[in-house]
């Protein structure tokens, strides 16, 4: 069966559109979604090392919306690591005395 050119010049032009309009969405929603991940690391943190809980029972206390972040553990360095993979990453690291802390952005 023959594609017609017109059809697959067609297709390739929506798609192309439609990647488009999923960059520009994604890049106008970072701010919210670094703020997302930063308040995640915090909040997984502290219950955690502070609260004392496991991560399953951890995830009880995301807010609506938030479940496309993603959360990483280092119980060595008693430290949270929230994520939405290609857009934004930030940690939270218990220290005695402080609580959890959020670490700076970049890695600074």
């Amino acid at each position: 069966m023959k594609v017609k050119r017109p059809f697959l010049v067609g297709s390739i032009i929506v798609l192309l559109v439609l990647l488009l309009a999923v960059i520009i969405y994604a890049m106008r929603m970072r701010p919210t979604i670094e703020l997302g991940v930063g308040y995640g690391a915090h909040v997984v943190c502290s219950c955690r090392y502070i609260g004392g809980r496991d991560m399953q029972s951890c995830y009880k206390d995301y807010e609506p919306g938030m479940e496309m972040i993603s959360m990483a553990e280092d119980e060595e360095e008693k430290r949270i690591t929230a994520s939405v993979p290609l857009l934004a990453s930030r940690s939270a690291q218990f220290r005695e005395g402080l609580g959890c802390v959020l670490e700076p952005l970049g890695g600074e």
